[in-house]
């Protein structure tokens, strides 16, 4: 099979991973792709949002199954474009990616089935937004209804941070047209998990568990990222756990998704708190996670291939999903100064060190080959630095080792990923 997987980052880099593992990929190809990805399959210079130049770039090169990585497309409708012209594509049409795209419709639909999720207020008046808040319990979340790169979220300690918070989302538009709308939510406390699933628009089958460490600084301190890193499985999420959720929450909502019409294919996030009433729904994402896939997807035992093709067959109950019986951590390498400003631009030195070694592995995401050849920084996050254990404690302690073995100007990273796992 002749592959195109659309993205850039680190989960894309995952993907192309386990695509290569399959013995049904033949050529691999991404677009726009980076430095890392570059070295399994061949980068094409299309952006992810330029959806008619990708699947005129299918047709002409005969792309059996394309797989899209990332959320923007997802929401644009790329499945849609990609169909119209009886294209194969991996991943939610416009209808479905929805759930991701509009934080308020998700709330409305958990609220319509009865899926557990945090009481919340939508608004589209920032005045009216501020009235409500006047008489609100704090703290409490604001969130841009739309897509912010993982950033569109306030957690307001009081009022006038809350304010405040209605002010950048709402009026001075920080995250762009992403805040027209916004969701007002309770607070809720309790120990957040990361469910990826595989769904075929009628059935899911739910990969292992993982947690992701959205702040900037060791401490759960700094500014919201995209993931400073991540370890699967959670100690967390335990058999109880997970028979609430199979109960409440995953087939719930597959099945809500089917009777609004709009059939969800290709990869359902869910974003849980494990709340002292039970786990809770804090949001739904129409994709894998970055860099929850950099810690899940090595531990796949199944062709992904095989997998990803029986979700748009729509014959995902005969599939067995098995995961490997040990432990994966992930230790983001961003660039100092993330996620506000930072240079790029400088050389990384020490790749070459996860050639020979197994259970270890160097995820590229904001990198780029300069003129002369050699692979630069090119983003806030650079590198997931990846590696398997026996058990958490083990990966966490290797993935922290295999930290060292690369090294580039202004490299910074969290000191205290899966530190949890000590409390588990």
């Amino acid at each position: 099979m002749n592959i195109l997987i659309v993205g850039s980052g680190g989960r894309e880099h995952a993907i192309a991973m386990s695509v290569a593992k399959s013995s049904r990929a033949d050529k691999i190809y991404c677009a726009p792709g980076n430095a890392g990805i570059g070295q399994i399959a061949e980068c094409v210079p299309i952006g992810a949002m330029e959806f008619e130049k990708l699947a005129a770039f299918a047709k002409e090169n005969n792309i059996d199954l394309t797989i899209i990585g990332m959320d923007d497309p997802l929401v644009g409708g790329v499945v849609d474009v990609f169909e119209a012209e009886g294209l194969r594509v991996f991943g939610p049409d416009k209808a479905a990616a929805i759930l991701e795209g509009s934080k308020a419709f998700s709330k409305d639909l958990m609220k319509k089935y009865n899926i557990p999720t945090a009481a919340y207020e939508t608004f589209d008046d920032p005045e009216k937004a501020l009235e409500y808040l006047e008489t609100a319990k704090m703290p409490i979340v604001l969130k841009a209804d739309g897509l912010a790169l993982g950033k569109g979220v306030l957690i307001c300690k009081t009022l006038e941070e809350a304010k405040a918070g209605v002010k950048e989302i709402m009026l001075d538009k920080k995250f762009g047209s992403a805040g027209n709308h916004m969701v007002v939510e309770e607070f809720m406390t309790g120990r957040e998990v990361s469910v990826l699933s595989f769904v075929d628009g009628k059935t899911i089958k739910i990969m292992s568990s993982a947690q992701d460490h959205k702040r900037a600084k060791d401490g759960d301190q700094g500014l919201n990222t995209g993931g400073m890193g991540t370890f699967s499985p959670s100690p967390f999420y335990t058999d109880e756990v997970d028979a609430f959720c199979r109960e409440h929450i995953f087939q719930a909502t597959v099945d809500a998704m089917a009777a609004e019409g709009r059939p969800f294919k290709g990869i359902i996030f869910f974003g849980l708190m494990l709340t002292e009433e039970g786990p809770k729904v804090l949001e739904y994402n129409a994709r894998f996670g970055d860099p929850e896939a950099q810690v899940v997807l090595p531990r796949m035992k199944n062709d992904v291939l095989d997998v990803m093709e029986a979700c748009i067959d729509g014959t995902l109950d005969q599939i067995d999903l098995q995961f490997e019986d040990n432990a994966a951590v992930c230790v983001v390498l961003a660039s100092d100064g993330y996620p506000v400003s930072y240079e790029k631009g400088f050389e990384i030195r020490g790749l070459e060190n996860f050639e020979n070694h197994e259970g270890y592995y160097c995820f590229h995401a904001g990198t780029k080959l300069d003129d002369n050849g050699k692979i630069v920084t090119s983003g806030g996050r650079v590198l997931g630095i990846t590696a398997k254990g026996a058990d958490l404690k083990e990966a966490r302690a290797n993935a922290y080792k295999a930290t060292e073995w690369v090294d580039f100007e202004n490299k910074y990273m969290r000191h205290d990923i899966g530190k949890a796992i000590d409390e588990a």
